[in-house]
């Protein structure tokens, strides 16, 4: 049962991605935050979801803000956060970040949204600050361009079908921007609204990822029949299957 349970997560998933429908991807967009509540009421007690709202809606106004974008050293701190939270944590990451001057944060992240649209040049500079690899990296240029980026969550990638098994280096991350860049061009060509960015899939592949793993019925009425998935309650099961790496 085990077996059959991930076989349909797995299938769920990649069949999303897929998924040429903007009405499916926008159905479970909206479903977004209230994953977010939902998993935040677990043992994060609602840390999630603050942070959350901070990464997905303050922090971007704030580096839009600036004459050249930038972050700084106390918001870079307070991603990790927000990203250790969201996915795995690992404590040794957040003492070797705030170990970086506020000096080399600044300059790194001004010179690599000015390097924008080479993204990989970007990812290159931003993994040179301690404690920050290409998942740290995505974060931050996702938070300050999400129309050409994406964040690097594990949920996502694993929702997206060529990419496994699952690595943390600038060359996967390549591969998987890649995709994700065609599928949004694919989903703006016939959707009215264009409003689709590589962002935004993420956002979308991990709440119906966080949703089906965790048994929520909040996707229950979402309809990814339409892209050949059955998605019932019956088929909402099962929690995902050391060295310390940079993200």
């Amino acid at each position: 049962m085990r077996e059959v349970m991930a076989c349909a997560l797995s299938a769920a998933m990649s069949t999303l991605f897929a998924c040429e429908e903007p009405a499916t991807w926008r159905s479970v967009y909206e479903k977004y935050w209230d994953v977010v509540e939902a998993k935040a009421k677990g043992k994060t007690h609602g840390k999630l979801l603050k942070l959350d709202k901070w990464y997905q809606e303050e922090l971007p106004a704030l580096i839009s803000s600036r004459q050249d974008k930038h972050i700084t050293l106390s918001e870079l701190v307070k991603l990790m956060e927000w990203k250790l939270t969201r996915g795995k944590f690992r404590p040794r990451l957040q003492q070797l970040v705030a170990s970086n001057s506020e000096d080399t944060v600044e300059k790194c992240s001004r010179k690599a949204f000015s390097l924008l649209p080479d993204v990989q040049a970007a990812v290159a500079e931003l993994s040179s600050m301690k404690g920050v690899g290409p998942a740290t990296a995505s974060a931050m240029l996702a938070a300050g361009a999400p129309e050409q980026t994406a964040f690097m969550s594990d949920e996502a990638m694993e929702s997206v079908p060529g990419l496994k098994p699952i690595q943390y280096t600038a060359r996967h991350y390549a591969l998987y921007l890649d995709k994700m860049v065609k599928q949004t061009e694919k989903l703006n060509k016939v959707d009215p609204q264009q409003d689709w960015t590589p962002h935004r899939l993420e956002l979308c592949l991990w709440a119906l990822t966080i949703a089906t793993q965790q048994q929520l019925p909040l996707l229950k009425d979402v309809d990814v029949n339409v892209c050949g998935v059955q998605c019932s309650d019956s088929d909402i099961d099962r929690k995902p299957t050391k060295k310390l790496k940079t993200r």
